[in-house]
């Protein structure tokens, strides 16, 4: 057990650092709306290939948690990393970051880690129903779709806020990370047949599919606005889609007593009041200033440091004052 929480803490920091990298390396790249030569544009960055090494190697140390632990005791785990991101943001940039907005963070953190644990998903079969998968992929495309519309509407809408469009995004690219999982679970069934049999199954070309599409959408995410908008969503709501897929196609089971459901209720609240504690955010609301606010108070930096994203997903402040932001609880219901 040890050993699966050293791990999960790590694949946790390494998912927060690829998340930073990947913003940093996004933050020139931004788009009204949806661009996909993003990625092209983005493999030119030197950040970003960094944030996508540290994915990598968070997949991988989450894995191998996974050998040696439960999974009700990894994933509550790879929830701190939305602490991780806000604790970097703390000490990183020039504008002091407020005891409201690590509360907030750590409440949310908390919130999802102990939904999970007190939902507890176990059993299951290790195939899905084909009229199953097909329902979830058009849900989860449909929701995905719906989502794109509502960003793309908010980037070509003057004055509109730009943590709002990175919150929608970020919740969409959340939910398609919580079909990823599933995916994933279905193709895993198929390892002990060897190479043949993993190549000849459905699950592995549609997470291909679906890994491209995901990570172009958390790439438009990160590139419309601040990452303390857009990072909640890719923490809180990939476990739960997870979870509500894992039920659904797997027929896992989750506890269902009256404590259980209750303090799974009162989790989700806490998560709810942490999303609207941050969308109040200066973590937020710096990075939707006026572009002549922003000009006026560009870092001085140098170009290449992690410092700068930090400070541009928290500042603009020195000279302006920007107006509120919109209400982080818009999320789909990842």
């Amino acid at each position: 057990m040890d050993k699966a929480i050293l791990l999960a803490v790590a694949a946790s920091g390494c998912t927060a650092t690829a998340s930073l990298c990947q913003r940093k390396g996004a933050r020139s790249t931004q788009t009204a709306g949806f661009d996909a030569r993003l990625l092209v544009r983005l493999a030119r960055q030197p950040a970003w290939l960094l944030g996508i090494a540290a994915m990598i190697g968070g997949f991988v140390f989450q894995i191998t948690a996974l050998r040696f632990g439960d999974l009700a005791l990894v994933q509550p785990i790879l929830a701190a990393e939305l602490l991780f991101v806000f604790g970097y943001l703390a000490v990183a940039g020039t504008r002091r970051v407020t005891g409201r907005d690590l509360l907030a963070a750590a409440a949310m953190s908390a919130g999802i880690g102990v939904f999970l644990r007190l939902a507890a998903p176990s059993g299951g079969r290790l195939h899905a129903p084909g009229s199953s998968w097909l329902l979830a992929g058009l849900v989860i495309a449909g929701v995905v779709a719906a989502a794109l519309a509502v960003a793309s509407g908010l980037g070509r809408r003057p004055g509109a806020s730009r943590g709002r469009r990175a919150a929608v995004l970020g919740a969409a690219t959340g939910i398609s990370w919580g079909f990823m999982a599933a995916v994933i679970k279905e193709l895993s069934a198929h390892l002990g047949g060897g190479p043949g049999a993993v190549f000849s199954t459905w699950s592995l070309y549609v997470l291909i599919a679906a890994g491209a599409v995901t990570m172009l959408l958390a790439s438009h995410a990160l590139a419309a606005g601040p990452l303390a908008a857009s990072q909640p969503g890719f923490t809180i709501l990939d476990p739960l889609a997870a979870s509500l897929l894992g039920v659904f196609l797997f027929g896992e089971h989750i506890r269902t007593d009256a404590a259980a459901l209750a303090g799974q209720a009162l989790a989700l609240a806490v998560v709810i009041a942490g999303a609207a504690a941050l969308s109040r955010s200066s973590l937020i609301a710096g990075e939707d200033a006026s572009p002549a606010c922003q000009h006026q108070a560009a870092p001085s930096s140098a170009a290449g440091s992690l410092a700068d994203a930090a400070t541009s997903d928290r500042g603009h402040w020195s000279t302006c004052r920007s107006t509120p932001v919109a209400d982080l609880t818009s999320f789909p219901s990842r």
